[in-house]
């Protein structure tokens, strides 16, 4: 049997390579036309994509945002630097400049449009009447509520200058093409980064739901905003949706079945379960839940015999309830909770495709009987309540650091049950 800790390490790097838009942008390309082409776009994989694109096509115009520390060399698209998960001023001064370059483009012409998982942050350009000062208390109200992904980008869209497909409007009548990494269950493109270049099918109605839903402490100035037409998405039957072309050219999904091949390569003999790639909820409340089954696994191989692994891919919340809370990260919280309730013997990874958990700089954490013996002596329900999931596992030497992976299709989870030594 391999080595526990290398196993799920492998399993991990395995899903992440997959999703390398290196890998699978050119196969999504349009015929170039004619016209002008205008690439713009945002997010924690849009570097790459961006070099991917210019690989193909050699260099081209454009404009990209992207997280902090995240540049890679292009030959003509210019990359812009902006923070993530709270926007800043980079952000709304690169996503106005990309709307006012869409603004440029006419018939005949074609914004080529980049969008991966972090976007929404990245492209921060606040309606008109908003600040963004606005828009980042917003944000902050949204991390900490534990709201899903589409209620968090249902508001944002409704919030901004540039989301909910408002960038394909600005483009119109030029031909709009969308080459998309996804990192939220379902796929949904008009919930990848807000949607910038998709009709949106939510309305501010919709939107004032999840403030009321979540209690979010908002700035009077955006609830007044709500009550404008300036809120309004643009309808979906704008001539520009009719001819814009959306193409998904990494999934979730895709990243764990190229995890389920590896494992059997790596192990034939173990049962692989593939639980979904949209399992969403508390990050503390899916760990227990998955302890679970693991422990079902452990001590009636159900819902298989063990040897077992088990896959998921998703992205969970966390609502912080501590004054004070700790370096945390979805993905730690995740396997901390999973760790206080897993049967001895079980091994577990959590991490972000994106190499980021949460605020720290790791990728996330794993969890193998051999990191398990450091824990004597530390209070794990004490970590979780702190939500300082992270301070845990550095402390055992459990965290798994990657660095940006230039991609990003959510969060990737697998567990693995050892036979019972009888």
């Amino acid at each position: 049997m391999p080595d526990p800790e290398q196993f799920l390490r492998e399993l991990f790097e395995a899903a992440v390579a997959a999703a390398d838009p290196a890998k699978t942008l050119d196969k999504f390309l349009p015929d170039r036309p004619d016209g002008r082409v205008l690439v713009v776009g945002g997010g924690k994989a849009s570097a790459k994509m961006a070099q991917a694109l210019e690989a193909a096509w050699g260099p081209c115009e454009g404009l990209v945002v992207v997280p902090y520390g995240s540049l890679l060399p292009t030959q003509g698209i210019e990359l812009v630097e902006a923070r993530h998960p709270v926007p800043d001023a980079a952000g709304e001064v690169a996503a106005r400049r990309i709307m006012a370059m869409a603004e440029g483009l006419g018939q005949g012409d074609m914004m080529l449009c980049l969008i991966s998982g972090g976007g929404s942050a990245l492209l921060g350009a606040p309606g008109e009447g908003l600040t963004l000062e606005d828009k980042q208390a917003v944000h902050k109200a949204l991390l900490k509520s534990g709201a899903a992904i589409d209620e968090m980008n249902c508001l944002r869209k409704h919030l901004s200058a540039i989301k909910g497909g408002r960038l394909a409007a600005a483009a119109y009548p030029a031909k709009v093409v969308t080459l998309t990494i996804s990192d939220v269950p379902g796929d949904d493109p008009s919930i990848i980064a807000s949607g910038p270049t998709v009709a949106d099918t939510s309305s501010v109605d919709d939107a004032k739901a999840i403030i009321a839903r979540y209690g979010l402490d908002i700035p009077a100035r955006v609830a007044a905003y709500l009550e404008t037409e300036a809120a309004q998405t643009p309808a979906a039957d704008h001539d520009v949706f009719a001819q814009a072309q959306t193409h998904m050219i990494s999934t979730p999904l895709a990243a764990l079945q190229a995890a389920k091949a590896k494992a059997e390569a790596l192990m034939p003999e173990v049962n692989i379960v593939m639980l979904g790639d949209a399992l969403e909820g508390e990050a503390r409340e899916l760990g227990r839940v998955m302890a679970g089954i693991a422990r079902s696994v452990h001590e009636h191989n159900l819902p298989v015999a063990a040897p077992a692994l088990l896959l998921s891919g998703g992205e969970t919340t966390v609502t912080l309830r501590h004054d004070s809370p700790g370096l945390g990260g979805r993905n730690s919280e995740f396997l901390l909770a999973f760790s206080m309730h897993a049967p001895k013997g079980v091994s577990a990874i959590a991490c972000d495709t994106d190499g980021i958990d949460g605020m720290g700089e790791n990728a996330g954490v794993v969890w193998t009987p051999e990191i398990s013996a450091g824990a004597g002596g530390l209070d794990a329900d004490d970590f979780l309540g702190r939500h300082d999931a992270l301070a845990y596992f550095t402390a055992i030497d459990g965290v798994v650091t990657t660095g940006p992976t230039h991609t990003n299709v959510n969060d990737f989870r697998a567990i693995f049950v050892p036979a019972r030594q009888e």
